[in-house]
């Protein structure tokens, strides 16, 4: 069963500063803001919300096709994600642009810093899914606005399953939108600070909007996930990471296991456990994509981590 993951493709550039933001940051000087960070880290990595949550669907075995703007600069990572399986078919390279760009400082904190150059992703809208035949779930990611605003439309229109992540594109919509989105969406899965804007904007309580979808599911970083499904309110645990190294990216490899846990139609404890631990294993790497997952040793790691198997 495929998979169609929508959203955007980027190269990363992450910056590690050896220090706080808030000691370097004057409360009273934000008006006039002039600030350098020394980064004696910096790596380049593949990235964009599409290509994030199409590497750790893979990664669990499932088959999955991305849509997606890219610019000229793609080629190598086009070649990355062919190497581990992700179907291009219906990657867009829009000429004369580059790929998004994003370029990330983390302090010690986990406190990130992001500037972002949207390149290619600009005109996302252009690409017409596929959906014919259609594929058996879904997901919205962040990307350009009118692509989110019309693939969410295409899939609603086609009857296919589909969640919606807003992420990082949340501030480009109002109550409206959101709302119209969440009629559409059969998911919806925001963090706790996101999730907060949306219930703010659209007037909706978190058992409201749950009522609307099948699921509603807000990640809570170290404190786990909630997820609302029904009149049920299900509380996922967090898994413990073996280090903590990179934060970015940890999100999009639990919404891979989301996905995993809808295709193969396993109950809302099962599936935010899989996400949970998929998240932990991505954040002990540097990057969004360096990690491997063997299905067999993450079985067996579940079955460690709850005392039982899926």
């Amino acid at each position: 069963m495929t998979v169609l993951v929508c959203g955007s493709l980027a190269y990363d550039t992450v910056m590690v500063f050896d220090g706080r933001f808030r000691d370097h940051i004057l409360a009273d000087r934000i008006h006039s803001l002039s600030v350098a960070f020394l980064v004696p880290a910096l790596r380049k990595n593949f990235g964009g919300c599409a290509g994030n949550i199409g590497f750790n669907a893979r990664l669990l075995g499932l088959d999955v096709s991305l849509a997606a703007a890219a610019g000229d600069d793609f080629s190598d990572y086009a070649a990355w994600l062919t190497q581990h399986g992700v179907n291009l078919s219906h990657v867009r390279v829009m000429p004369g642009t580059y790929t998004a760009q994003a370029y990330i400082t983390t302090d010690i904190d986990d406190n990130q810093i992001t500037a972002f150059h949207p390149g290619a992703m600009s005109r996302a809208h252009e690409i017409t899914l596929p959906l014919s035949p259609p594929p058996a779930l879904a997901i919205v990611a962040p990307d350009g606005r009118d692509a989110m605003i019309g693939h969410a439309a295409a899939l609603a229109a086609a009857g296919v399953p589909f969640i919606f992540d807003p992420g990082q594109g949340l501030p480009m919509f109002d109550g409206d939108d959101l709302q119209r989105f969440i009629g559409q969406a059969t998911y919806l899965v925001v963090n706790d600070y996101e999730a907060g804007l949306v219930e703010q904007r659209t007037g909706l309580s978190a058992q409201s909007i749950a009522s609307r979808l099948k699921a509603y599911i807000v990640t809570r970083g170290a404190q786990g996930s909630t997820i609302y499904s029904g009149d049920k309110t299900i509380e996922i645990p967090p898994v413990k990471a073996e280090r903590v190294v990179d934060p970015t990216g940890c999100g999009d490899a639990y919404r891979a296991g989301l996905l995993y846990g809808l295709v193969h139609d396993l109950p809302w404890e099962t599936t935010g456990r899989i996400a949970s631990l998929l998240g932990a294993l991505k954040i002990a790497h540097h990057g969004t994509q360096n990690h491997g997952v063997d299905l067999a040793a993450f079985r067996a790691r579940y079955n460690a981590e709850f005392g039982h198997g899926f």
